[in-house]
């Protein structure tokens, strides 16, 4: 079982007191750190001089650049011996940016994510399955130890080999699986061309997503093809990695663990503070880590804190699903478009499958959006209704992102697949 439960169901003032004391000690801890000590130097700053939980905002803001200027340990606050895992990105864009662990971090890591399984409903006598790659990319380990501090039989699959994760499935009684939802639509496809039915055949019905942009329409339906509540989840590697924030058996809302984060919404040009409801960019300062604390990170994540309580009855801050990232959107003659708006309109057509690719060209000088979208085969030898279908797509696409884009409709399978996350845009469009 998970440690210290109590804290799940803090009350707000219980979670502000708690948060206050554990800043105050994270940000002494940062003088630790090269790159912290130097920029509170540089800003006159003073450790006792975070007296309030509003004092926070007097912190500059900590970047992904920091991070990659500071490669690969100058952001640490503890010497390095003392740390036992690091995780890192790709770095396919210069340094990759690494995050330390001491053995604390990662205990408080597998406390976090067993929390969040808990609060879904799944229990010691669940089976998990992580689909997840393991090594470097933290939702392998993250889960891994999070189901087993729960006490779960795990299943460590790893990524690819679709028709092994459904046998695997099937054999060992998998009940809760861990997928990216472009992947759990691969599942359910392959099930198929299997005969295997996941209702009938499987014990599957707990589904845990996470980590790519994905909309209401696209959980909803996965729900209906796999026959499993699908409960969506945050996390990042430079927060730890999953077990950030996660939704409840509500499905309302992610609550993000506010003894481990706190929580700012800013306007990503001006970086001042929006109001709860309004949509800004994710700022978290962690409070509860040794090796590499961050303070007042920019995630670059778009998304609200919801206002309101919800009827689960915990107090932790609740934030919408990620509507994108501030550095991913989509600029169109002069009009910002996010992917996930073209995915919501998609998902809300039965006639089409799962699968899209959003391309950007230009073409005599002008910047077209062209969208390929898979049919779920229901009628693609009807000509004429295959027409009317892409001018209704087609129409309620402009309506939505003030842009017309080409629509196509392909046949299903026809667009590439990938073991890890979907591409869903491709960007060919000639620089000035």
């Amino acid at each position: 079982m998970y440690l210290h439960p109590e804290f799940e169901t803090l009350s707000r003032s219980e979670i502000e007191k708690l948060q206050l004391e554990r800043l105050q000690a994270t940000v002494k801890h940062c003088m630790n750190s090269p790159l912290y000590k130097k920029r509170f130097e540089e800003n006159h700053l003073s450790p006792d001089d975070i007296k309030s939980l509003d004092d926070l905002r007097r912190i500059p803001f900590t970047t992904k650049q920091d991070l990659r200027d500071t490669y690969p340990f100058g952001i640490a606050s503890v010497p390095l011996e003392k740390c036992v895992r690091l995780h890192s990105s790709s770095g396919t864009t210069g340094n990759p940016t690494v995050i330390l662990h001491t053995q604390k971090d990662l205990n408080e890591w597998a406390n976090a994510v067993a929390r969040c399984l808990y609060m879904v409903g799944l229990r010691p006598n669940d089976v998990f399955q992580n689909s997840s790659g393991y090594g470097m990319f933290t939702g392998g380990l993250g889960f891994q130890y999070g189901a087993e501090r729960l006490g779960m039989l795990t299943v460590p699959a790893a990524a690819g080999n679709t028709k092994r994760q459904i046998k695997f499935i099937t054999d060992f009684g998998t009940t809760a699986l861990h997928a990216i939802p472009s992947y759990a639509a691969r599942l359910y496809e392959v099930m198929c061309e299997l005969g295997v039915d996941p209702r009938r055949d499987t014990k599957l019905k707990t589904l845990i997503i996470g980590a790519e942009p994905h909309s209401e329409e696209q959980r909803r339906r996965i729900e209906e093809m796999l026959g499993v509540k699908a409960y969506n989840s945050f996390g990042m590697s430079e927060m730890c990695g999953p077990g950030v924030a996660f939704e409840c058996q509500c499905q309302n809302g992610l609550h993000i663990w506010e003894d481990y984060y706190i929580v700012e919404i800013v306007d990503p040009d001006t970086l001042e503070p929006v109001p709860d409801g309004e949509v800004g960019e994710l700022v978290l300062t962690t409070i509860n880590r040794e090796a590499m604390p961050l303070l007042r990170y920019r995630t670059r994540d778009l998304t609200r804190v919801l206002p309101g309580d919800c009827p689960c009855g915990r107090q932790h801050k609740r934030l919408d699903r990620m509507k994108g990232r501030s550095d991913d959107m989509i600029i169109l003659k002069g009009v910002n478009i996010f992917p996930i708006q073209i995915e919501t309109i998609l998902m809300q057509f039965k006639e089409l499958a799962t699968d899209y690719l959003i391309t950007l060209a230009t073409a005599d000088s002008n910047d077209e959006m062209t969208v390929d979208v898979e049919l779920s085969g229901f009628c693609t030898d009807d000509y004429g209704r295959l027409q009317a279908l892409k001018r209704e797509i087609t129409r309620q696409l402009k309506d939505e992102i003030l842009v017309t884009p080409n629509v196509n409709l392909v046949p299903k399978g026809s667009l590439p697949k990938s073991e890890g996350k979907a591409v869903r845009v491709k960007d060919l469009r000639k620089p000035f």
